[in-house]
């Protein structure tokens, strides 16, 4: 990426001279988990420069880590120059070459996200930060970002550190006049600009453009960004979902997933191991109850990753039900509607590392589709996984129906002395082709018949009230040709 540098220590790419906004990204604790510190550290100690590692060290990155800049972290931060005497540039950015993507890989997982939406909007991406610009240029392109503004050491006639800055110490005001004059010399308008920090020391440049926002926010910024009304996101998690003390509500919820809270119902589960421990994964679920979600919810939580549901609109648009819904980071689909826009936000959450879960039959069947042996997906499962290549998990449900019908406005909680079993079996992943949707659509459908008891497999003609629990209405209608005429790759 061809580069040029100005006498900020700013560095631009890609950018022709706009009068439009640009969007300012912090990097410790905003763009990255945690602290660039410890990397950097090591790049250094790999070339030569630089202390060995002491357990002070991991203590104030923890610190950091944890409360976000000090004072006294940052006084010593900026004394720390002088120690950088003598020291060959060329050799800072031989480090600097190492530690870029060892950085990139703890970039926030929905960074990326807000990077595409900037981008789209136009606006260049500009990192500001405290972090030596030899250090940080080789990370800001292995990101795509479109410009640098950090601090820069002088250099004597022969490419050593003279233990001076050259310019700003960008931070606090620093950071505030660097981006003003980079942005002056780009034709940038901070009146039309974002900035996003985790740190209170950043609130002059929060204040300075247009829409300041509060990323992770250590505490004395969280309470700022209250009285001045900036909004407050984690990168770390979907937009939309909020955060208590660094943690979101399923987090919270997983303190109740205990039997003593469900009287009403047994959990009988197996294979809660075969759920990933980590990375991007699809759970698909067959659906036989408004109480599958609670079930399928219930285990992953024992598993102790969040999952964020593909839930109807009427979820959603439903009072209080739908904020926690979304809280909890739920995707909404509109169903029938051809809008592509749930598939992009559940992709979204897979690039993210995300688990996303959905059940591919869409609604519950009713009257004898119900206990049709042979299960009917639509294709939005396999299409998922053709856009993310995200494992699909299944998970066979049965008996959720006993628990709350759908004939019943509410689940039979009073139902505790001799409450139904619930059985929920995991699979391994499903082996798709990506070649066709209707293909492995059926190879998802039939993963989840395996994971069924073999009651599930039997055809059988159910009885009269058995057919009308399967009805909302309580009563048996006559509309249920529409489980024969569905489309499911349409809708």
């Amino acid at each position: 990426m061809a580069t040029t540098s100005d006498s900020t220590g700013a560095t631009s790419s890609r950018h022709q001279a706009t009068d439009r906004g640009a969007a300012f990204f912090d990097l410790d604790r905003t763009l990255l988990r945690g602290a660039s510190g410890r990397v950097y550290g090591e790049a250094l100690r790999r070339v030569g420069l630089g202390p060995r590692r002491t357990g002070i060290e991991d203590l104030v990155f923890g610190i950091f880590d944890t409360i976000g800049e000090t004072l006294p972290a940052m006084f010593i931060t900026r004394q720390g120059v002088r120690a950088t005497k003598g020291w060959s540039q060329a050799k800072v950015q031989e480090a600097a070459e190492w530690a870029a993507p060892h950085l990139a890989d703890i970039l926030q997982p929905w960074a990326h996200q807000l990077f595409d939406e900037h981008r789209e909007a136009g606006r260049p991406l500009v990192m500001a930060t405290t972090t030596p610009y030899d250090l940080v240029a080789p990370l800001a392109e292995a990101l795509g970002l479109d410009a640098v503004v950090a601090t820069r050491y002088e250099t004597d006639g022969e490419d050593r550190y003279t233990g001076r800055v050259a310019g700003h110490y960008v931070w606090g005001r620093g950071k505030l006049q660097a981006v003003a004059e980079w942005a002056e010399d780009h034709d940038i308008d901070l009146d039309a600009s974002y900035a996003y920090s985790d740190s209170f020391y950043d609130q002059h440049l929060l204040g300075a453009v247009a829409h300041g926002v509060a990323v992770n926010a250590d505490p004395r910024l969280a309470l700022l960004a209250i009285a001045r009304g900036w909004p407050q996101i984690h990168l770390d998690s979907p937009p939309g979902v909020p955060k208590f003390l660094g943690i979101e509500p399923q987090q919270l919820l997983f303190q109740l997933v205990r039997s003593e809270f469900f009287p009403y119902v047994r959990f009988d589960m197996d294979g809660i191991d075969l759920l990933p421990k980590e990375g991007p994964a699809i759970i698909v679920a067959n659906h036989r109850s408004y109480f599958d979600p609670l079930a399928v919810g219930v285990m992953v939580a024992r598993a102790g990753r969040p999952v964020r549901f593909l839930g109807k609109k009427e979820v959603f648009d439903a009072p209080l039900v739908g904020d926690i819904t979304r809280a909890l980071g739920g995707i909404r689909v509109e169903r029938g509607s051809g809008s592509d826009e749930p598939l992009a936000a559940a992709t979204d959450a897979l690039a993210a590392g995300e688990v996303v879960a959905l059940m591919p039959q869409g609604t519950i069947p009713r009257g004898q589709a119900f206990f049709d042996p042979e299960l009917k997906g639509r294709w939005g499962a396999a299409r998922l996984a053709q856009e993310s290549r995200a494992p699909v998990i299944p998970v066979g449900v049965w008996g959720t129906e006993h628990v709350w019908p759908r004939s019943s406005k509410l689940p039979h909680v009073w139902n505790v002395l001799s409450p139904p079993t619930v059985r929920l079996r995991v699979g391994g992943p499903v082996d798709l082709k990506y070649r066709s949707l209707k293909k492995d659509t059926e190879r998802i459908m039939d993963s989840l018949v395996d994971l069924l008891p073999a009651e599930a497999r039997e055809h059988r003609t159910p009885t009269e009230e058995e057919l009308a629990r399967t009805y909302p209405s309580g009563r048996v209608e006559t509309d249920s040709d529409h489980e024969a005429d569905r489309r499911p790759g349409s809708d």
